[in-house]
């Protein structure tokens, strides 16, 4: 669904279970500060506000986006950790690059899942412009980190 119907940080209840125990890795993309900042803010508070404690988020930086699938399975190798959640935000330039990174990203990170069988979830922005990135990362159609944490914590009440 298109984000200009549904805002980000909505989402339902169903499928809402008992995260206090549960671990969780953060892998932002450096690239686009400001928006992936913000996407991090609303997967923490997120997550937070489902249950989870502050002692079990963990927040690791890669340079960008292409970056997002090496940290992810880094972070999907530890046992302690059952869910990762990947921020970026590749915006549409002038090249072909923007095609070449989102697609590798995409199949990066569902790799990563696949291989160490646990939720490993791509909250990464693939705008035209930087205004409508904002407009995802905490504008008016809400926030893709609202999104994505939530994506993780139904996951795994799978």
């Amino acid at each position: 669904m298109a984000s200009n119907l549904k805002n980000l940080s909505d989402y339902s209840d169903k499928n809402l279970t008992d995260m206090g125990k549960k671990k969780f890795a953060i892998v932002v993309s450096e690239w686009n500060e400001e928006v992936t900042e913000s996407l991090y803010q609303g997967a923490y508070e997120t997550l937070i506000a489902n249950g989870v404690t502050k002692e079990n988020i963990i927040k690791k930086m890669v340079p960008g986006s292409f970056e997002l699938s090496m940290g992810a399975q880094w972070m999907a190798q530890k046992e302690e950790i059952d869910a990762v959640i990947c921020l970026g935000c590749v915006i549409q330039g002038e090249t072909r690059h923007f095609d070449f990174i989102c697609d590798a990203v995409a199949h990066g990170i569902t790799n990563v899942s696949l291989k160490y069988n646990k939720p490993v979830i791509f909250g990464v922005l693939t705008p035209n412009t930087q205004q409508q990135a904002l407009d995802r990362a905490g504008g008016k159609h809400g926030n893709k980190g609202d999104e994505a944490a939530i994506t993780a914590v139904k996951m795994l009440g799978f």
